[in-house]
């Protein structure tokens, strides 16, 4: 079976597909003077775009893993995500508290999708 691994950089590809199913590496935001709402805002956009790219869509999603700063942030994260995700199309979803690999980085999704 055929690997497409895509935008690599020596260290991780930024999406593979496998098996009619779509990877992203972990999603963050970049802007460390956004809030959570801000940054969640700017993941999640940055998500649907590389979806839209590599042959999926927001409605494709199977699963994602949200990695919250702290998980006090739990709250305002789900107030953009309830309003990005659809109903009838939301995914398996998990969220957990981490330790992030920079100290601005609020949010992070790691997303699992089903190409179109």
């Amino acid at each position: 079976m055929e690997i497409k691994r895509y935008e690599g950089t020596g260290r991780m590809s930024r999406a593979v597909v496998h098996n009619e199913t779509i990877y992203l590496c972990g999603q963050t935001c970049g802007d460390s003077d956004k809030d959570i709402k801000g940054q969640t805002k700017v993941v999640l956009e940055k998500v649907e775009a590389l979806l839209n790219q590599y042959g999926s869509d927001k409605h494709h999603i199977l699963t994602v893993t949200i990695y919250l700063k702290e998980i006090s942030m739990f709250q305002d994260m789900n107030e953009v995500w309830d309003a990005w995700v659809e109903n009838g199309f939301e995914p398996a979803r998990a969220c957990v508290e981490a330790k992030m690999a920079r100290e601005d980085i609020l949010v992070e999704l790691s997303v699992v999708a089903a190409l179109k």
